[in-house]
């Protein structure tokens, strides 16, 4: 591994915030940050935020300030900052701006679906715990499905395989995570900042030999079902609740760490070009992703188009799950694109 990602890893698997857990009633820093030379020309700037107040949009957001800032002159910089400070105030909770309505939802049917996920969740499959391009993008407009339903679809499939079990299908849990700022009321924007993401989990039941283009449709409609029917708003209160009951109670789950799905991905990838001033700031490359502490899927996968191509990130959690059962499940999903990806040319 290179100096960059030996740098990230340590970063990502520092938890600055668990010590601050027993004073909620005091002021938390939400953001740090981290210089390490490289070499004499070379650097590795991180950033770490609180999840709670910045989402993976608002990370991309002030990324792309930052970067700004940094080509821009000096008054240039001047007023880019005090537009900055206006605009990106951390703002109110996501409940705050459900539309009235949308998060309505019957006692009794509350009482089912609470009972559900927990229920459900103690009989979901899982990775057994092992401690210590273009091409398919165009293909996914024309069959309506959006990028999240392939790599949800290649995920289930290389995680079946690697349970061995040929002659059995097996339920598996998915989360779809979508930026809900279009949909609050007042509407936000990008520059508003804060975690304004909600999740909808769907389960699917999955055997040998299931088709990547098939299953990409089906795991994709039945979010998109989800979302059309307000689910995203309906059992947010649900599900805060159960994480926060498990967080606090982490021995009633398994290795003291509930896995909430087998794979988290967006329901959009992050759209990104190199420019000019990529090159005049002498910047390399950059990642963003989130840990996954206690609460969390078996693989959270963060995907960017960057100049064209598909670059994801991948965060696991460790020693839940060794490097070498992640790498093999990765390289298996990646086998099952390229794969997909030759069906298309031969298909198209």
């Amino acid at each position: 591994m290179s100096h960059f990602h030996l740098i990230l890893e340590r970063e990502i698997n520092t938890n600055t915030w668990c010590a601050n857990n027993d004073s909620l009633d005091s002021q938390i820093d939400v953001f740090f940050a981290s210089v390490y030379t490289l070499s004499d020309d070379r650097w590795a700037v991180m950033r770490r935020l609180q999840t709670s107040a910045c989402d993976w949009t608002s990370a991309v957001s002030l990324l792309r300030e930052l970067l700004s800032l940094i080509g821009e002159g000096k008054k240039e910089e001047l007023e880019l900052q005090r537009e900055v400070e206006e605009e990106m105030e951390v703002g109110l909770g996501i409940e705050d701006y459900i539309p009235p309505g949308k998060a309505n939802k019957p006692f009794w049917a509350r009482g089912v679906d609470m009972l559900g996920y927990s229920l459900n969740s103690l009989r979901l499959a899982n990775l057994n715990f092992k401690g210590i391009d273009a091409q398919i993008i165009t293909r996914l407009q024309t069959r309506g499905i959006k990028l999240c339903g392939l790599l949800a679809a290649a995920g289930l499939i290389a995680a079946h395989s690697s349970n061995c079990l040929p002659d059995q299908w097996q339920k598996y849990a998915v989360v779809t995570l979508t930026d809900c700022r279009s949909m609050l009321h007042p509407v936000l924007s990008c520059r508003n900042f804060g975690f304004y993401h909600s999740a909808i989990v769907n389960t699917h039941d999955i055997e040998e030999g299931e088709n990547l283009w098939e299953l990409a449709k089906r795991t994709y409609m039945s979010f998109a079902n989800a979302k059309n029917n307000q689910k995203h708003f309906w059992d947010m209160n649900d599900l805060n609740f159960l994480m926060v009951k498990a967080i606090d109670n982490p021995g009633l789950t398994r290795s003291s760490s509930l896995r909430t799905s087998l794979i988290s991905v967006f329901e959009d990838p992050v759209i990104d070009h190199s420019d000019e001033l990529h090159q005049e700031i002498g910047l390399e490359d950059y990642i963003g992703c989130a840990s996954v502490h206690n609460v969390g899927p078996s693989i959270a996968i963060f995907d960017t188009i960057r100049d064209g191509e598909l670059d994801c990130a991948c965060v696991y959690p460790s020693p839940l799950h060794s490097r070498e059962q992640m790498l093999e499940l990765i390289d298996d999903m990646k086998r099952i694109l390229v794969n997909g990806s030759n069906y298309v040319e031969s298909d198209s």
